[in-house]
């Protein structure tokens, strides 16, 4: 709650963005949530505190708040900085390649930079145009929703060893009218899949064990089983890349995020050939893979 000093001081949306984003600054939060500074923070809060679309008319920013709205946006504002709550989850909501996906505790906040390959259509690595396509570790499922949406012939499955991840992946089905091409499955990797896919895609838990432990405080209300993966991050990529050609069709491909985890990849499977994407608007630690490269890596694989 507002010192009542401070909440008679302040009137407007545009007090209330402008207080919410020095505060923040103030308190040394962390932004990487979708969205990098304070400003956009708080005015995202704010809009949503108030039930005001993000694409209000820049009049708004002069009404003035009642004492209710005051205290609904105070209290939003201590959830964010007293116990650091990423804004996605406060809200409800994220984007993720230009759609918005329902999000909470249960998955991880969608950031992954595969999205910019999506609207890209992976151009130019894939060979063929999907007709079946696999997420594993879907989380809220945008990444095989988007990819549903890009591919609009393509079967999509959403796999995922947490039932609570498949619940809110199936909310987003629901809510992208996408029900009819996109279904889910509970599985660890492979264990419950029985098909073989074109194009197989994933953002598995890669975060190794010193990077966990220095994470900011933000990530702890992040499930941690779709982030931890062992000392070096690669406990589920080892088993992937062991399995995935079996659930690859011939001229099918594989796609998966690793982030920081890269340099150990390279490490442990130096003759894999890895193909290491670059990414315009930030992002590291994808790689592309083929059918053919992991039939001729399986030795080296183990």
């Amino acid at each position: 709650m507002l010192d009542s000093s401070i909440k008679e001081q302040l009137n407007t949306v545009r007090d209330y963005i402008r207080y919410g984003a020095s505060s923040f600054n103030r308190a040394g939060l962390y932004f990487g949530h979708g969205t990098d500074n304070a400003w956009d923070e708080a005015t995202a809060l704010v809009l949503h505190s108030l039930h005001l679309s993000p694409y209000s008319k820049l009049e708004v920013l002069d009404a003035r708040l009642t004492d209710a709205e005051k205290d609904a946006v105070a209290d939003i504002f201590e959830q964010r900085i007293g116990q650091r709550v990423p804004t996605p989850y406060l809200i409800g909501e994220s984007w993720f390649a230009g759609l918005k996906f329902h999000v909470d505790d249960r998955v991880l906040i969608p950031r992954s930079p595969i999205a910019e390959l999506i609207e890209s259509e992976f151009a130019p690595w894939l060979y063929i145009q999907p007709q079946r396509i696999l997420d594993l570790c879907t989380g809220s499922g945008c990444i095989g929703i988007a990819c549903a949406l890009a591919f609009p012939d393509a079967q999509v499955l959403l796999s995922d060893i947490s039932r609570d991840a498949l619940a809110v992946a199936e909310k987003n089905i629901a809510e992208h009218e996408v029900g009819e091409r996109v279904t889910t499955v509970e599985s660890d990797l492979f264990a419950a899949v029985s098909e073989c896919f074109d194009f197989i895609v994933a953002n598995p838990p890669y975060v190794d064990a010193d990077d966990l432990s220095m994470m900011p405080e933000e990530y702890r209300h992040e499930p941690k089983l779709a982030l931890a993966s062992g000392r070096d991050g690669l406990d589920f990529t080892r088993r992937l890349l062991r399995e995935a050609a079996e659930y690859l069709s011939e001229k099918g491909c594989l796609c998966v995020e690793v982030g920081n985890s890269r340099e150990h990849l390279e490490e442990e499977f130096p003759g894999v050939p890895f193909n290491w994407l670059d990414f315009e608007r930030g992002g590291q630690g994808v790689f592309i893979l083929y059918r053919q490269d992991l039939i001729a890596c399986a030795d080296c694989l183990g």
